[in-house]
């Protein structure tokens, strides 16, 4: 400071400058900042489920830093887990982290750790953009972000060791609670981690559970019967919850009605790593009362993708009307053979469904069931069709064909309800392309990761959008689809530019560019090289960038779209600025805003007078760059394009600086600033504070 009042002003500091010199010098404690950052804490423990009955040893074993509960499915270690958190919740004040990880669920794969971390760093307070690509890398990061801090961590239905690993805190203040059906000896081995092995419930537990969901009048009255009620369920907490349900739904029949239909039917042994040969037995007796309808839908639901589902989706499933599904519904949620979460969605407990796809095979033709698999892939590719089109009508997808018979896609009118409906469906989305991929909907395959591009690319869900890509492209390459598979190869390029993976990402883009040209195809060739000048733009090689907008030109004209044409010209013309060539930049520019208009592509248009006023800028004409700047403010604005406004303020600041309009600048810069944080571009957002806090100084 004082080099500076003497170089700039020519003055020495003064005295309360000296004074506070003086203080940091001798560590003076009244100095001590008391600013702190806002902290995120996730809460995302699931509601404590109730009745809990017993337990009273395994819930003093969980009080450790690592523990491992496995037994068999249904046998209550979810139920055990939530209730020892939320009986501990004041333990842990930095929050709590739960996640359900398929280790055993009959309709998808166990989840990749990797994508379980992606969902914590977010949770945790970690923009999308800002997620390590690597998983070892997210691993690392997680454990920096909870070292030191009192946080509980939920690992529900693990598969195996080797999923929870990644997964694991480095240090000892927080707790994991670990839930499989495999005993986990590589987590108890390998990380110390304590077992706590689950039995069935003893039977004065077992009557303590009943008497909370019947009442004790009710079994006061057959208390004869309760006792080998209790026997033939064995003391299995989910076999004695369905037969509960069962008793609560009917109250006026006779607890010796369902004793008796146990006593014929049997329950199989439930011991073992797989008690699901035993539990449809118990199961069986539940469906009955459904009506044939009721019966189909039941097992319809267990074989539809994804983890849950609307009410909008089932009726697509079932092929009924709302009204028709919402009843159906309903009455499985009474029979305990379906739930309904506060959003209104729709799930199966992992067991249950095993007994629906059972159902399934057993009570429906293959036909029936094809039919009705295409019809709800259906419902999902359409709807997210019309998404797309909401969230980027500059662009349609690709076309698709007309819905099947039966198919009901849900409205979206704007971007806002496209937006929300896109993050509520982004698993039931992934697991309907699995699905058209098992069942051979190859069109669906390729259709579905196109409409759910934008989205997952505006959102930053650069791992899924790679995995739909990928699966995308394999469909094309089974039925030899050249076109398909360099269109894929092309998304898959520009996914891995997104994420600075640049290596791949050519070696992609060289792929789509041999199988474009092996076609012969004018848009694939086109978007191709287009995706080559913006990689190399980032990579700050504007000649090669340049080369690769001015193969994409004639192309783009050959399709006879002002909008694509618009969009290589206007890559020229980026490229010729960036190179310092403004004549030539202005000349492309101004062709590219003409061939915008006439397209009608107002993002096209922000962008072009983006670039304008970046070479207005640079050849000295300030006040035409702030026109254009603010012109492409408003259009980005009005499309929805947050991803591109923060380097137009952070461009109009420089330029209200430069003419001295100091308290512009300082608004332009603000909005810069927050924009870039806000999409984890920090490089970008210190430069603005530096700016900012030199502004300040002058």
């Amino acid at each position: 400071m004082r080099e500076r009042l003497v170089t700039h002003l020519g003055i020495d500091p003064s005295a309360s400058l000296k004074d506070l010199h003086q203080r940091i010098l001798t560590a003076d404690q009244s100095l001590a900042s008391t600013v702190t950052k806002p902290v995120v804490i996730p809460r995302q423990l699931p509601a404590a489920p109730g009745p809990f009955v017993g337990r009273h040893d395994e819930l003093t074993r969980l009080d450790t830093a690592v523990s491992a509960t496995s037994g068999a499915g249904g046998i209550g270690k979810t139920w055990l887990a939530l209730h020892w958190a939320h009986q501990h919740l004041e333990r842990f004040p930095d929050g709590q982290l739960f996640v359900d990880l398929h280790g055993f669920s009959p309709d998808s794969p166990p989840t990749d750790p990797a994508v379980v971390l992606r969902g914590f760093l977010e949770a945790l307070g970690i923009d999308a953009d800002r997620v390590p690509a690597d998983p070892h890398v997210r691993t690392a990061l997680f454990r920096s972000l909870v070292a030191g801090k009192r946080l509980l961590l939920v690992l529900d239905n693990a598969a195996d060791t080797g999923q929870v690993t990644p997964l694991l805190p480095g240090g000892a203040t927080c707790t994991v609670l670990v839930t499989s059906r495999n005993r986990l000896p590589g987590l108890i081995t390998g990380h110390a981690a304590h077992p706590v092995s689950l039995d069935v419930l003893s039977d004065v537990d077992a009557r303590v559970l009943l008497t909370d969901r019947l009442g004790p009048a009710r079994l006061a009255d057959e208390s004869a019967v309760v006792d080998e009620l209790i026997r033939l369920c064995g003391g299995f907490p989910l076999a004695l919850s369905i037969v509960a349900g069962r008793a609560q739904t009917h109250p006026r029949i006779p607890l010796v009605n369902f004793v008796s239909e146990l006593r014929d039917l049997g329950l199989h042994a439930l011991g073992g790593d797989d008690p699901t040969a035993s539990l449809p037995t118990v199961l069986s007796w539940s469906t009955r009362s459904l009506t044939s309808n009721q019966h189909a839908a039941f097992g319809l639901l267990g074989l539809a993708p994804g983890p849950d589902i609307t009410l909008s989706a089932a009726a697509t499933l079932i092929n009924a009307s709302p009204a028709q599904t919402g009843r159906v519904l309903r009455e499985l949620e009474v029979q305990s053979l379906l739930t309904r979460d506060d959003r209104g969605r729709y799930r199966m407990h992992d067991l249950i469904r095993d007994h629906a796809v059972i159902t399934a095979h057993q009570h429906l033709t293959e036909e029936t069931r094809e039919v009705a698999l295409r019809r709800v892939v259906d419902f999902y590719l359409q709807t997210a069709h019309q998404g797309h089109h909401q969230l980027y009508p500059d662009r349609e997808p690709i076309p698709i064909s007309e819905p099947v018979a039966g198919c009901r896609p849900l409205p979206l009118d704007d971007q806002p309800s496209a937006l929300a409906w896109f993050e509520a469906e982004r698993a039931n989305l992934l697991a309907a392309q699995q699905c058209a991929t098992t069942h051979g909907f190859d069109e669906a395959v390729w259709s579905i990761a196109d409409a759910t591009n934008v989205f997952l690319t505006w959102r930053g869900h650069h791992d899924d959008r790679a995995a739909m890509w990928r699966t995308a492209r394999a469909a094309s390459a089974r039925n030899s689809n050249t076109v398909g598979e360099a269109l894929a190869c092309l998304q898959l390029g520009r996914t891995h530019t997104r994420q600075h993976r640049y290596t791949e990402a050519i070696d992609y883009l060289q792929q789509a560019l041999r199988l474009a040209e092996a076609a012969d195809h004018a848009y694939a060739q086109a978007m191709v090289h287009d995706a080559f000048a913006n990689l190399w733009d980032r990579r700050e090689d504007h000649r090669r960038s340049l080369s690769h907008a001015v193969q994409a030109l004639p192309f783009f004209r050959s399709l006879r779209s002002a909008a694509l044409e618009g969009r290589a010209l206007l890559s020229i013309g980026a490229s010729h600025a960036e190179l310092g060539q403004y004549d030539q930049a202005r000349h492309y520019c101004e062709q590219a805003l003409a061939h915008f208009r006439t397209g009608r592509s107002r993002d096209g248009q922000a962008n072009a007078f983006d670039t304008l006023g970046y070479i207005a800028a640079r050849t000295g004409d300030h006040d035409q760059a702030i026109r254009h700047y603010r012109e492409a403010l408003a259009l980005f604005h009005s499309v929805g394009d947050v991803g591109n406004e923060p380097k137009t303020w952070h461009h109009l600041g420089d330029i209200h600086a430069q003419l001295g309009e100091l308290e512009q600048a300082r608004t332009s810069w603000l909005q810069a600033h927050a924009l870039y944080q806000q999409q984890g571009l920090d490089d970008y957002a210190a430069r603005v504070q530096r700016q900012l806090d030199t502004l300040g100084s002058a």
